[in-house]
């Protein structure tokens, strides 16, 4: 056996090396004015750009399929406030909606049928012929259209050989090598990877992971105890292998961390999916499969919040045409493959494809375990077996995404860096190449064994925060450049110089095809004036960003008028209002109309009905029979249908509330009844938007405790 072996590794080796010379002796050198790494969206705009102001230009793609998230399942855009969105994106999203104008894109639903919900504002707008929620199918196709029409010369699969393919000299990047051997050739370079891995080989400077809230007087950087509410376990669930034993160990996906307090720095990134689109028409429904490495234990945490009544499993599937989705994490236990990426960024190539394994192997268990396994609740297995892949997409990948979701790796240290004060206009930022306006946002990054007040044990997430951003803000220039010191020719887009909180927010497809135009822009402008990039007059290159339709300024007014409420201090019982309120979804602070509790109080716009959520979170504080009163500013132009739930010991109560009546409790509360609850457990009240007419308002709710049971 031994011997054997000795000779099959030598023949492997030989036959390696005799692959690898017959590559070199066929590669080939390409020259380019601009060279562009990576096959996601940024990258094909950037190409487009080049070839629209007269540059030849180069691709290479590490990925067969061209587009990256956007046309690997992400159809439900995450674009914010979509009047900052100009340019060729806005472009994409205008051959979105001319797509879904023929009839004949209407195969397995009507249009009519479809609705127009999208992510904070309507999926179709008819006004501004855009559409902004699509088919992973569709994205491809506008992708593959652009390249032809412009005559893009892209190579696919083809990697970049990070340990030795970058030739430098003097300050500038001549040449890149891959693996194949070819080399290519340019006067700019520019990194449209998610990964950075031309940054990263060109030795420029980076970070993996979280800074810690000191490094840059940030508040939601580093660690996130606190700020973890969202996508979080609303019930304490053992994480024993053997409930209460200890001994027995921990469930798998909860680690041993131990948390020291919030803000402080760490390597470690937010969890990775992979977004899938999936379908309830028969026809076009591939069930879910088994996969090759099965293994139930992996989802006893995700039985356990299942068994305690959670139903979350269904709450991301998010609708885009044709009767599919856009399935994405939520809640507590979801298609996020929490803790299992920490070494994707640095990974090598092998690596990497053992990391994207383990998260499709992990998430097409969860399905199949959601589908089959006996202990899962049946009304939950009923309805997860309606639901397989789309069997009209990914096609050539076995109706699976080709690309992983990777929310976040490495991050540019360049001469300036974004961070949360630019994000929130605390800090004022200057030769702006685009905008954005999307919430600041992280995915959880742990599981943590917690203990109550008793000392018992219990799981809880840590990482997520999502923080909403007031207005609009500026990204700049030169976020998308390394330090001069360190590189003169390179510029980066999906790997940006920005904080772990600021690139929380920046990290939004539609973003990254902004950045794209403007580095493609600038490296063009920097070739035909023949200097550096980072020496180029900025008035030069706004003046062609406005001229090729980009957005630089925000036109939005959003003032508000800041009043004083009732301290919460001053209320008897448990009072959740403010930051401990957990929003989904776009809310407006407001604090025009009295009275309200605390400093201010949401609303929903009267807009982005099905989208908006509330969630007042709490500990019973003692046991026994509880009043629930909630607050609200009462108006004639209020919702009049709008459902608040109570989760209490007996179930969940629906109670609809008309806010246009005046409150019936000291001009403030409205009573939503009495609830029996036990001391120490976590329940909450959770009001929606959706199916409303009118303003929503989100204040606060008071808990008062009535009575305690009668002790025998």
């Amino acid at each position: 056996m031994r011997i054997y072996l000795k000779v099959s590794v030598l023949k492997l080796i030989l036959t390696g090396f005799y692959l690898l010379n017959q590559s070199w002796l066929s590669a080939e050198v390409f020259e380019s004015d601009i060279f562009i790494y990576g096959g996601t969206s940024s990258a094909i705009v950037s190409a487009v750009q080049a070839k629209r102001m007269g540059k030849s230009v180069v691709i290479v793609s590490p990925a067969r399929r061209l587009g990256g998230l956007s046309s690997n399942g992400l159809g439900w855009s995450g674009a914010g406030k979509k009047e900052v969105i100009g340019g060729i994106a806005r472009e994409f999203y205008h051959r979105v909606w001319r797509h879904y104008q023929s009839p004949d894109a209407w195969r397995w639903q009507k249009l009519e049928d479809y609705g127009n919900r999208g992510q904070g504002s309507p999926a179709i707008d008819g006004d501004r012929r855009t559409m902004w929620v699509f088919e992973p199918k569709v994205a491809e196709q506008i992708f593959e259209s652009w390249i032809t029409e412009n005559e893009i010369k892209v190579f696919r699969n083809e990697w970049l050989d990070r340990p030795n393919g970058v030739e430098m000299k003097s300050g500038k990047i001549v040449s890149i090598t891959s693996m194949s051997g070819n080399r290519y050739e340019a006067k700019v370079f520019i990194d449209c990877t998610y990964e950075g891995d031309l940054m990263a080989a060109a030795g420029i400077s980076y970070i993996v992971g979280r800074e810690g809230n000191d490094r840059y007087g940030e508040t939601l950087n580093g660690v996130q105890i606190s700020a973890a509410k969202k996508n979080q376990f609303f019930y304490r669930i053992d994480p024993f292998k053997v409930p209460g034993d200890s001994a027995s160990g921990l469930l798998q996906g909860i680690s041993s961390w131990k948390p020291e307090g919030d803000g402080i720095g760490d390597d470690k990134i937010q969890a990775y999916n992979f977004r899938l689109c999936l379908t309830q028409v028969e026809e076009n429904r591939v069930p879910f499969a088994q996969p090759s490495s099965y293994d139930p234990s992996k989802y006893e945490l995700l039985l356990r919040t299942l068994i305690r009544g959670s139903r979350h499993v269904f709450s991301h599937f998010d609708p885009i045409p044709n009767a599919k989705t856009d399935t994405n994490n939520y809640g507590s236990f979801s298609t996020d493959n929490i803790g299992m990426n920490y070494r994707y960024p640095e990974g090598t190539y092998e690596e990497r494809s053992e990391i994207i394994s383990e998260h499709e192997n992990y998430l097409k268990g969860y399905f199949y375990f959601l589908c089959n396994d006996p202990r899962v609740p049946q009304e939950i297995r009923d309805e997860m077996n309606q639901w397989g892949l789309a069997r009209d997409e990914f096609e050539e990948n076995g109706h699976w995404p080709e690309q992983l979701y990777i929310r976040e790796a490495r991050r540019m240290i360049g001469d300036f860096i974004m961070t949360e004060h630019e994000v929130t206009g605390r800090k004022k930022t200057l030769r702006a190449v685009g905008m954005s306006s999307y919430t600041m946002d992280s995915h959880n990054v742990q599981r943590y064994v917690a203990k109550d007040e008793n000392g018992k044990s219990y799981v809880l997430n840590e990482g997520d925060f999502q923080v909403e951003v007031k207005k609009p803000f500026k990204i700049s220039y030169d976020s998308l450049l390394p330090q001069k010191k360190e590189c003169e020719n390179l510029l980066v887009t999906n790997c940006l110089s920005a904080s772990h909180v600021a690139f929380g927010s920046v990290r939004m497809e539609p973003v990254f095809m902004i950045l794209g135009q403007s580095a493609a822009t600038a490296a063009a402008l920097a070739i035909d004036g023949g200097i550096p990039l980072h020496d180029l007059p900025y008035d030069q290159l706004c003046k062609r960003l406005l001229a090729d339709g980009q957005v630089l300024k925000s036109k939005i007014q959003n003032r508000k008028n800041k009043g004083v409420g009732i301290p919460p201090n001053t209320l008897s019982g448990v009072v959740v209002d403010g930051t401990t309120v957990e929003f989904e979804g776009e809310w407006t602070e407001s604090s025009s109309l009295r009275p309200f509790v605390g400093e201010s109080y949401y609303h929903d716009g009267n807009g982005g009905k099905g989208l908006r959520k509330a969630m007042f979170p709490f500990v019973a504080p003692k046991d026994g029979l509880h009043e629930i009163k909630v607050s609200y500013a009462s108006f004639g132009n209020r919702a009049g249908n709008l459902k608040y739930e109570v989760k209490h010991d007996d179930g969940i109560a629906k109670i609809l509330v008309d806010q246009r009546k005046p409150q019936t409790i000291g001009d403030l509360w409205f009573s939503l009844g009495s609830f029996n609850f036990k001391k120490g457990e976590q329940y909450f009240v959770c009001l929606s938007n959706e199916n409303t007419e009118g303003y929503v308002i989100a204040d606060a709710i008071q808990v008062i405790g009535l009575t305690s049971p009668i002790e025998n």
